[in-house]
């Protein structure tokens, strides 16, 4: 973990100079593909999912190591040639996983904040989920466990099988001829993220797009069909982590008013969207129905507000590279104090862009919490660089505190309730 985390330090960088060349493209030829809150809920996104893999929130039913011990039947030479067999091998698991995320109620819930922006641009990429809980996708690997791929290559490969799939989130790029046969293209993966009613569950390959044309689910990109983005049921967020769990918590919701047991059960594991015809009759859900006339999630802003959000991201950044930076010397206990202290306040100041009536409070609230426990003696032996850290989280609480007030007397008209 300490070595993924490394991998980050260079790789989070790479990403936002990369959305900010995309950016600045756009703004040349007047193509923008970027609005400002959808850009910073994005990039908000991808800092929850790098906590929540580098602390480990993730209870494994089965492992690899499991798999490979019980049914490994040969032993492949390390070799240049074994490592393409293990890329071929993971690509093929992603393919079925990525289908399975698409087809079944609860598993959607672990997908759908990586097609919940109505934007697709660079940013979009890193919406990745914090909601997958439970670890099977051993289960996907049964091919490479089988031909005795190890462990080790596993582990070196699956993070560049998916920073691989990073540049295809464009819309700046046409199709590529015949690079269209073999690989993902953003052409392709455009077609994946539309809700048009021709695009919906297609192209779910993540690097070789022979998968979709082998097993049925390929669609090409129409000119006649411009792809329209985001999710049939509109999240109406700029939160990641009430995206993350929004679905989940309304098939929680059918499962408690469903009349029948077996539709409280069934709910969880019927295809995607299915709802027990007693809940969608007495509790409707507004469903887009013609994509063409889709209205996008966008709140009028102030200056202000647009600032402050601008403030508490690029904060919010600097403590996640700090807790990256010094991950190999910071034991479970203050990885786990920081890592709060990132979520809540990634929680607060997207609920302030969301322009939730509470949002002011909590800010305020949380902001007083975050001064009183880093000046909390006990908390001393969390920081490994004690002095940094607390006057950096008292600047950015304080701060916050003086925020607040000021940006009250203009957001008091214009927010929203849950």
């Amino acid at each position: 973990m300490d070595q993924y985390a490394a991998i980050l330090l260079w790789a989070i960088p790479s990403f936002l100079v990369l959305v900010i060349i995309e950016i600045v493209y756009g703004h040349l030829t007047n193509k923008q593909t970027y609005t400002l809150m959808d850009t910073l809920a994005s990039l908000s996104s991808g800092m929850t999912n790098i906590l929540k893999d580098s602390l480990k929130i993730v209870v494994i039913l089965i492992s690899y190591p499991f798999v490979l011990k019980n049914l490994a039947v040969l032993e492949l030479e390390s070799s240049l040639s074994l490592y393409f067999v293990a890329f071929i091998c993971i690509d093929f698991a992603s393919y079925w996983n990525h289908r399975l995320n698409h087809k079944i109620n609860i598993f959607w819930n672990l997908h759908i904040i990586h097609h919940s922006s109505e934007e697709f641009n660079l940013a979009c990429a890193l919406r990745q989920s914090i909601s997958s809980l439970i670890g099977f996708g051993a289960l996907f690997l049964i091919p490479a466990a089988v031909l005795g791929v190890p462990h080790e290559i596993i582990i070196i490969l699956a993070p560049l099988h998916l920073f691989g799939q990073f540049w295809y989130h464009t819309r700046h790029i046409g199709k590529l001829g015949w690079l269209e046969y073999i690989l993902v293209t953003p052409s392709q993966h455009r077609v994946h993220h539309a809700i048009n009613p021709i695009y919906i569950d297609k192209n779910l390959s993540a690097i070789f797009c022979v998968w979709d044309r082998i097993f049925g689910t390929f669609q090409e990109e129409l000119d006649e069909e411009p792809p329209v983005y985001g999710v049939l049921k509109p999240v109406n967020s700029w939160n990641p982590i009430w995206i993350n769990f929004q679905h989940a918590w309304a098939i929680t919701t059918d499962a408690w008013y469903a009349k029948s047991w077996i539709d409280k059960l069934r709910v969880w594991f019927m295809p995607t969207g299915w709802r027990p015809a007693d809940v969608a009759e007495r509790f409707p859900r507004k469903i887009i129905e013609n994509v063409y006339h889709l209205k996008k999630y966008n709140p009028q802003y102030t200056f202000s507000q647009k600032a402050i959000g601008i403030f508490h991201f690029i904060s919010v950044n600097l403590m996640l590279l700090y807790f990256l930076s010094n991950f190999s010397e910071l034991n479970l206990q203050p990885r786990i104090f920081l890592g709060v202290i990132i979520f809540i306040s990634i929680f607060s100041y997207t609920s302030l862009m969301d322009l939730l009536s509470w949002a002011n409070k909590f800010q305020a609230l949380w902001s007083c919490i975050g001064l009183f426990i880093i000046w909390i003696p006990n908390t001393q032996a969390y920081f490994v660089s004690l002095d940094f850290l607390q006057i950096g989280l008292s600047l950015y609480f304080t701060i916050s505190l003086i925020l607040i007030y000021w940006s009250i007397p203009n957001a008091s008209s214009q927010t929203q309730s849950v």
